[in-house]
């Protein structure tokens, strides 16, 4: 990989760039043409129709803006002109908010919605849109305060929100009399020399301590304007809106806990057994969570990396194999730890380039080879969607994890086929390790949130009470799979999900999608390379109906317990062999 950063030069060649002058004037008046649009008295059917063309016009240039603007800013938080288009375009938003909010209200009191869905070939492409619009509608904030509402935001939420980003992109650690970037130092959980990991997690948690009081306020300021929004909209409460909002039922979702709570016995014999494993007899302290385990030296360079992923998915899907070597030759990852870029990974996609952009902090551990993997299984999900008109190509958070979870489980399973047995051993580990953060840690995390919006409702909670809930929340979760005197109570902190205006409960969609993705991924093993046809219609479906319709399309009953606890079988089989393994060391 002869370049190791990414080119944005696709969406706009820089700041001064004119074509960036001119979408913003694009959006501009295509939101204030709404209004005259939505009082013509053109044919019903045309306006429907006209309307949604809009929307597709401000989605394309949105996203284009955005991606160019907070990719950037990803890379270097300090961006002053970054921050100052962040701004405008947060100023913009409103504008576009209020004029899509026109749309579905408008949409909502259409009579007759399916009559002229039938009239049209394009409002049938959008029937799953339009009528999740009308429902939508129901949920609007009202009219003459909304404007108000999402400007009093950008001084709120936003405002906290961008402050947290530039923090956490800023925050070193200091360790061995060095001031290192934050992912450089959380990466270090991985080290192969336990003096290195508790260093690291002993210098990482007192590196906290310089802005864990402004981030508790940050937390809790966009909490709360999360609970004020929530009621203003008419739901009762935070979980339920994300629930509407992402086309998934609290049938669905109490169907997968009642499985996790069950399985939890499960992943604390994994973590006790690795404990043992590396010398510990109380559970693992949390430093060691992610400690390899075995005598494999599973490192890689990032041109090591790039050849094994093309191999693996060639193999199996050949277009998805040269999908991902286009990808690395063509600069659409970002690798490499630096100060003040973000820290974890992500993947993010412009449809009217059909191109996506890949953010990793790469050291080159197998769990870095794994979260490319991850990340390119996004990018590929978001290849898939072109298949669909623009706006049915938005797959709701708990879909959206069903490729990047596939490709990690082909990754991992494909690898252990041929290896050594010490490398199957620590490649069986590296899986239970990613699924006990994926199920068990991910419960956690959603018991966390649940405690700050219930102690949200009474006050604002400061930094002590959010480590104590952290902790509470562990406990519940790893019981005494964790060394109760070696947990992460700082853990909030850092993690930007909780940070998110409008996205809440970004916890329990990464559950889903690795059940889910073990279930799709039996279907693979069923069927064989044939069943990835029906996987890229799967892909491209996920906008296009609610999460249980998605799921039946391949035969998964996503609202049975029943399901997930299969799925959790894979899991629970593995550490079975996991135990064994351990104690024949």
């Amino acid at each position: 990989m002869q370049n190791t950063t990414w080119d944005l030069s696709v969406f706009y060649q820089g700041y001064d760039d004119p074509a960036i002058q001119k979408d913003i004037q694009i959006i501009t008046e295509t939101a204030g043409n709404v209004d005259a649009l939505l009082a013509s008295g053109i044919d019903e059917t045309q306006k429907l129709e006209q309307v949604l063309k809009a929307q597709e016009d401000m989605t394309n240039k949105i996203s284009n803006l955005y991606s160019f603007i907070q990719y950037g800013l990803s890379t270097d938080a300090s961006d002053a002109q970054g921050l100052r288009y962040l701004d405008k375009m947060g100023n913009l938003m409103v504008d576009v908010q209020m004029a899509s909010s026109k749309c579905t209200r408008y949409i909502g009191a259409v009579e007759d919605l399916d009559a002229h869905i039938a009239k049209s070939e394009f409002l049938a492409s959008y029937a799953f849109v339009l009528h999740d619009a009308a429902e939508s509608a129901k949920h609007s904030l009202p009219e003459d305060l909304e404007k108000w509402v999402l400007r009093l935001q950008l001084d709120g939420a936003d405002a906290f929100s961008k402050m947290r980003d530039k923090l956490m992109a800023n925050h070193t650690v200091e360790l061995d009399g060095k001031s290192l970037p934050l992912p450089a130092v959380r990466g270090m959980a991985y080290d192969a020399d336990p003096a290195v990991r508790k260093a690291a997690y002993e210098a990482e948690l007192a590196s906290y301590k310089k802005v864990e009081d402004p981030m508790a306020y940050c937390l809790a300021c966009i909490k709360g304007d999360a609970m004020t929004t929530c009621e203003a909209k008419n739901f009762p409460d935070i979980l339920t809106q994300q629930l509407t909002e992402t086309h998934m039922d609290k049938e669905t979702l109490d169907a997968m806990w009642t499985a996790i709570v069950e399985a939890l016995p499960d992943f604390r014999r994994y973590m006790k057994a690795k404990a043992k494993v590396l010398g510990h007899q109380n559970g693992l302290p949390f430093y060691d969570l992610f400690a390899p385990v075995g005598d494999a030296n599973l490192t890689y360079t990032i041109d090591e990396a790039h050849a094994l992923l093309v191999k693996v998915f060639t193999e199996v899907h050949p277009e998805l194999g040269a999908f991902i070597d286009h990808a690395f030759e063509n600069r659409w990852i970002d690798v490499y730890p630096k100060e003040g870029k973000s820290g974890g990974a992500f993947c993010g996609g412009s449809y009217e380039l059909d191109q996506s952009r890949i953010l990793t902090n790469f050291v080159g551990s197998f769990s870095d080879v794994s979260t490319l993997a991850h990340e390119l299984g996004h990018a590929w999900h978001n290849r898939c969607l072109q298949r669909v008109p623009l706006l049915r190509s938005d797959a709701p958070m708990p879909l959206a994890e069903t490729a990047s979870i596939f490709n990690e489980t082909l990754l991992n399973q494909t690898i252990r086929k041929t290896a050594d047995a010490e490398t199957k051993f620590a490649l069986l580990e590296s899986s239970l390790m990613e699924s006990t953060q994926t199920v068990v840690d991910i419960y956690s995390r959603f018991l966390f949130e649940s405690a700050v919006f219930e102690a949200r409702k009474s006050h604002i909670p400061t930094a002590d009470e959010l480590n104590e809930m952290m902790l509470d929340a562990q406990d519940k979760a790893y019981g005494d799979g964790l060394d109760p005197d070696v947990r992460h109570g700082s853990m909030w902190v850092n993690k930007s999900h909780y940070y998110n205006v409008g996205l809440h409960f970004y916890n329990f969609p990464y559950a889903f999608g690795l059940l889910f993705g073990l279930g799709v991924y039996a279907k693979y093993q069923a069927e064989g390379s044939s069943f990835m046809t029906k996987y890229d219609a799967l892909l491209a479906s996920c906008g296009s109906d609610k999460i249980p319709e998605v799921a039946a399309s391949v035969g998964i009953d996503v609202r049975s317990a029943d399901y997930w606890r299969s799925a959790l079988d894979v899991i629970r089989a593995e550490v079975d062999e996991f135990e064994k393994l351990c104690e024949k060391r």
